[in-house]
C-alpha cells in the first residue's frame, strides 16, 4: 500500500511537528503501522526470516553443537539453556531489518511522499518499530513452539514466563533505533546489512547465549559479564526456569534498554528530520 493513502492535507514548507498534537500523532502513527502491516502482506516473502530463522536456528545448535556443549544424549538439557537465550538474539536479528527497512524507504521515494504530510517525523520511525515489535513477537513465539516440541520445560509461573517475553521485546525495540540510526546514516541496504553483522557477530558469541562462559577464556568471559546480551539471556533463562537471580540481571537489561533509547532515538529522529 503507498504512502499516498494516508488522507493528510499537504503541508506547508517548513510546518512545525511541535504544532501536532498528541491524538493526530497517534492517527498518523496508526496510518503508518497499517500501511507497513499491508505491505507485508502484499509481500509475505518479507516474514520469510521471522518463520524460518528460529526453526533453523534452534535446530541447528541443538542437533549440531548440543551434544557438544552438554553432552551426547543431553540434547534436552542443552535446549532448556538454548531457548531463553535465543530470545535475546530475536531481538536483535529482527531489529536489523527496521534499518535496512528506513534505507529502501530512502531509495525508493517512499520519504519524500511524507515531507509533504503535516505528519511528524518521529511517528514515521515509531510505525516503524511497533511493525517490527509485532514481527520478534510472532518469531518468539515460533521459538518456544520449537522449544517445546524439543522438551522446553517451563519451571516458573505464567507472570514470569510473561515476563521474560517482555523484557526481551524491551530490549530488542531499544537496538532498532540503533538500526534506524545506522539506516538513515549509510547509503545502502547492503551497507547496513553488513556494517549490523559486525556488531551482531561478536556480541551474540561473545555472551552466555549459546554456551556457559566458564569455559571461555578469561578475557572473553570479562567481555561476556558486560554484554547486555548475556544479562538477558540469564535473566530470561531465570524466569523461565522458576529459580535463580532475577533482580541483577533484569535491573542491568532494562538499564541499558533505556540507556540506549535516551541515547539513539533522539539522534535517529534528529537525522530523520535533516534528511526529509
Amino acid at each position: 500500500m503507498s504512502a499516498a493513502t494516508i488522507t493528510a492535507p499537504v503541508a506547508k514548507p517548513g510546518a512545525a511537528e511541535g504544532r501536532i498534537g498528541l491524538r493526530a500523532n497517534l492517527r498518523h502513527i496508526g496510518a503508518l503501522v497499517r500501511r507497513n502491516a499491508l505491505q507485508i502482506k502484499h509481500d509475505p516473502e518479507s516474514m520469510f526470516d521471522v518463520l524460518l530463522m528460529p526453526i533453523i536456528f534452534i535446530l541447528l545448535f541443538v542437533y549440531v553443537f548440543g551434544g557438544a556443549i552438554a553432552g551426547k544424549g543431553n540434547q534436552q538439557d542443552y535446549v532448556q539453556y538454548l531457548v531463553p537465550g535465543m530470545m535475546a538474539m530475536m531481538g536483535m536479528n529482527i531489529a536489523m531489518a527496521v534499518g535496512t527497512g528506513v534505507n529502501e524507504d530512502f531509495r525508493k521515494g517512499v520519504m519524500d511522499r511524507f515531507r509533504t504530510m503535516p505528519i511528524a517525523r518521529s511517528s514515521v520511525l515509531i510505525a516503524k518499530i511497533v511493525v517490527e515489535i509485532g514481527r520478534m513477537l510472532v518469531a518468539t513465539a515460533i521459538l518456544l513452539g520449537m522449544g517445546f516440541l524439543l522438551g522446553l520445560e517451563i519451571k516458573g509461573s505464567v507472570l514470569e514466563f510473561v515476563g521474560a517475553i517482555v523484557l526481551s521485546t524491551v530490549f530488542g525495540a531499544a537496538l532498532m533505533w540503533i538500526f534506524i540510526l545506522l539506516g538513515l546514516t549509510v547509503k545502502t541496504p547492503q551497507a547496513v546489512q553488513g556494517m549490523a553483522m559486525l556488531v551482531l557477530m561478536p556480541l551474540q558469541f561473545g555472551s552466555s547465549i549459546f554456551a556457559p562462559t566458564s569455559s571461555m577464556p578469561g578475557w572473553l568471559e570479562g567481555f561476556t559479564k558486560v554484554n547486555p546480551l548475556s544479562n538477558l539471556a540469564d535473566a530470561a533463562r531465570n524466569l523461565l526456569g522458576g529459580h535463580g537471580p532475577l533482580a541483577h540481571p533484569t535491573l542491568i537489561t532494562l538499564a541499558w534498554a533505556i540507556g540506549i533509547t535516551a541515547v539513539t532515538m533522539p539522534l535517529a529522529v534528529r537525522k530523520f528530520r535533516s534528511k526529509t
